[in-house]
């Protein structure tokens, strides 16, 4: 599938991340060669695990991804042993343990044992900062609350960023902070967007 395409476009929109530039120590010699290692494994592990995972193209391009854990397999990639041993031989025993403890810490987070968490989500470098980029930004997001609304049993969907350009958006469409952790010196913001479903549940008021 795009699994190459995937990976590609992750790394461009996370190499310059604050969150990742802390885990995986961008003040060290190799900080890309750890990101890209970091990338690849994640998505080649989610897609092994035949995760879920919505791809935004334009004009046939693949221009924004997300990685979706749904809520019985949140852990699913980061409990594999291999997957684990690839990422210490790639990035080190230190990174790895960063990322783990970062990860867990997001999941400690979420509201609901029925919420999707986002591990990755990305937009093609090329458009941030443009209307366009916007843009697609909103239509990706909207694009997985269609598709997570579709799942009753969902709570809705779990996102984190470090980054404080995207705080505010996430709050425009409709996400709430539920938490906050402190990733070295970044301050990693969590927020949830709930479910149509849940949040529309109302008494039908049809005569």
């Amino acid at each position: 599938g795009y699994s190459r395409e995937t990976r590609a476009l992750l790394f461009r929109a996370y190499r310059h991340d604050p969150t990742f530039a802390y885990l995986f120590n961008a003040e060290r010699e190799g900080y890309e060669q750890r990101v890209l290692a970091t990338i690849r494994h994640l998505v080649k592990q989610h897609f092994l695990q035949n995760q879920p995972a919505l791809g935004l193209f334009l004009e046939d391009r693949l221009v924004g991804v997300a990685l979706v854990a749904p809520p019985q397999r949140r852990l699913g990639v980061t409990e594999s042993w291999a997957w684990r041993l690839r990422m210490v031989m790639d990035t080190g025993l230190g990174c790895t343990q960063r990322y783990l403890a970062y990860y867990n810490a997001v999941l400690a987070c979420v509201p609901s044992e029925t919420a999707h968490v986002l591990p990755l989500i990305g937009l093609d470098p090329e458009y941030q900062g443009q209307k366009l980029g916007q843009d697609l930004s909103e239509r990706l997001l909207a694009a997985l609350h269609d598709w997570c609304a579709v799942d009753e049993n969902s709570q809705g969907i779990v996102v984190d960023t470090g980054n404080p350009r995207y705080f505010e958006f996430y709050k425009r469409q409709g996400y709430e902070e539920i938490g906050e952790i402190a990733v070295g010196p970044v301050r990693e913001h969590v927020f949830f967007h709930p479910n149509p479903q849940v949040s529309l549940a109302v008494p039908d008021a049809t005569v």
